[in-house]
């Protein structure tokens, strides 16, 4: 049973920005603190932002410049990326936070071209 979908990636130039969303159950929206996950090439999964109600956290890799919002009516936990960087290019997954607590999906390719 597939618990937490990923979408929203694309390939965009240097400076764009693309919007993650990641749907989950009403269940597990409530239940959790979620975040969002990415894998960079060669790079450990690391976590780029979580939040819990008003609470939010971000690495200092992207503070300023990603935003994650939830959303209580469609159960979503997206994350509002801007002014992107070659960098930031790998593969996006949501999960809970602190502690993983689903099995991962298959996440969503970022890839920002300079």
């Amino acid at each position: 049973q597939v618990q937490l979908v990923e979408s929203g990636g694309g390939s965009v130039q240097t400076g764009g920005s693309l919007r993650l969303s990641c749907t989950v159950s009403r269940s597990i929206f409530n239940a959790y603190n979620l975040g969002w996950y990415r894998q960079l090439p060669g790079r450990q999964r690391e976590l780029v932002a979580n939040f819990r109600g008003m609470y939010k956290e971000y690495a200092d890799s992207v503070k300023g410049r990603f935003t994650i919002f939830g959303d209580q009516a469609k159960f979503t936990v997206d994350l509002q990326m801007d002014n992107l960087k070659p960098e930031d290019t790998g593969v996006y997954y949501c999960n809970s936070h602190p502690g993983i607590t689903f099995s991962w999906g298959q996440g969503t390719q970022v890839t920002v071209s300079s």
